[in-house]
């Protein structure tokens, strides 16, 4: 089944029919009702299993396509903060295709993690993939349930975690877009407004895109204390990473509709955007920079390097370059966007919507905004 943030395509032919209706006056759809959040940041604090120094962390992926921010934050954010074992997993050892931006190559298969950890991970971060019902990622998740692993669903990952039954009888959240159909389709669960992320019992769920950053904030303070996860929000420029969050921002308005079905139909005016890999780069600044710019409907992303051979980010992520450039002009191109190296990992954000709205107008800015549920 593919659904949810995967539909993009079906997304923009569902929002030019929606044009066509909204102008000939028709109403749109109200949003189903769902619970307003009592707000809590509590995390259970993490217990120490099996001897283990420090908690192994799952980042799961699936080869054919895995959302770009939702699965290199958590991964990264995890990694900085020194206090876990965060490795990479995909089902088939070939790369993984990242949504809507850039590829990689995970660390491990599920049966090599398997072999590896036989006890099982301590925590699984599920990102928004493909296909929500494939059957072996569903059947390894609830492996990984069953030997008492946390589940964490970011964005539209929580499709992954309800298909497999693991939100049943709990609170979740979820991508603003999807909340309809995860009401409608998983009606056991109860679905909170107005919290960016929540946890219930050994399951926790998040928001959009961005909701990955103070999600993985926060669970970074359930490995290793408050004073841990507050130094690095800060190092990396996030002032605030509580669960507040204003659901009534993200809805998809006339204007929205407008933009997004304009921008795809000016096939004549989209642009390539070209982003150096390089050794050491920022993998949340270059993952947070390169996802806003490719969901515009005008923009794409593409990965290059001065060669095809993998590149490791600042924090082991492997990355594969999409094409590649002459010494000269990749130096150039260097050179222009160094702040991958230099700034703030969490500004990057705010540098490319400043960028989005200079180049494309503010319309397109807040479209952008929006689908990442990026609160303004």
């Amino acid at each position: 089944m593919k659904t949810g943030i995967w539909s993009g395509p079906l997304f923009v032919i569902i929002a030019c029919i929606t044009c066509l209706v909204l102008a000939a006056g028709a109403a749109a759809e109200q949003p189903v009702t769902v619970a307003d959040a009592q707000l809590s940041t509590d995390i259970p604090a993490y217990q120490p299993r099996f001897g283990r120094s420090q908690p192994v962390i799952a980042v799961l992926a699936d080869n054919e396509m895995t959302e770009l921010t939702d699965f290199v934050v958590p991964y990264a954010v995890l990694t900085a903060s020194g206090s876990s074992k965060v490795i990479t997993v995909a089902p088939d050892a070939g790369p993984v295709q990242l949504y809507p931006a850039l590829r990689m190559q995970p660390d491990s298969t599920l049966a090599d993690f398997d072999q590896a950890y036989p006890q099982g991970a301590d925590f699984v971060i599920v990102p928004a993939i493909h296909n929500v019902q494939a059957s072996k990622l569903q059947n390894w998740l609830k492996a990984q349930s069953a030997k008492g692993a946390r589940i964490v669903g970011i964005c539209d990952g929580a499709w992954v975690l309800a298909h497999a039954g693991l939100l049943a009888g709990k609170k979740a959240v979820g991508f603003w877009y999807s909340m309809n159909s995860l009401q409608k389709q998983f009606p056991d669960t109860t679905w909170l407004r107005n919290q960016r992320y929540v946890a219930d019992g050994h399951v926790m769920t998040t928001t959009g895109v961005t909701a990955s950053l103070p999600a993985s904030i926060a669970l970074v303070a359930a490995i290793a204390g408050a004073d841990s996860a507050n130094t690095l929000a800060k190092q990396l420029g996030l002032p605030d990473w509580s669960a507040r969050h204003d659901s009534r921002q993200f809805h998809l308005s006339t204007g929205a509709v407008f933009t997004l079905a304009g921008n795809w139909l000016r096939f004549w005016a989209h642009d390539e955007v070209a982003l150096p890999l390089r050794e050491g780069v920022d993998d949340i600044a270059l993952a947070l920079y390169a996802d806003a710019w490719s969901r515009t409907y005008r923009s794409q992303v593409v990965g290059v390097a001065l060669d095809k051979q993998t590149v490791s980010t600042r924090y082991g992520l492997h990355l594969l370059p999409d094409a590649t450039l002459a010494p000269e002009a990749f130096a150039r191109l260097s050179e222009r966007h160094a702040w991958l190296h230099e700034t703030a990992s969490a500004h990057a954000i705010d540098k490319a919507l400043r960028e989005l709205g200079q180049t494309y107008g503010k319309s397109t800015r807040s479209l952008v905004s929006l689908l990442l549920e990026y609160p303004q």
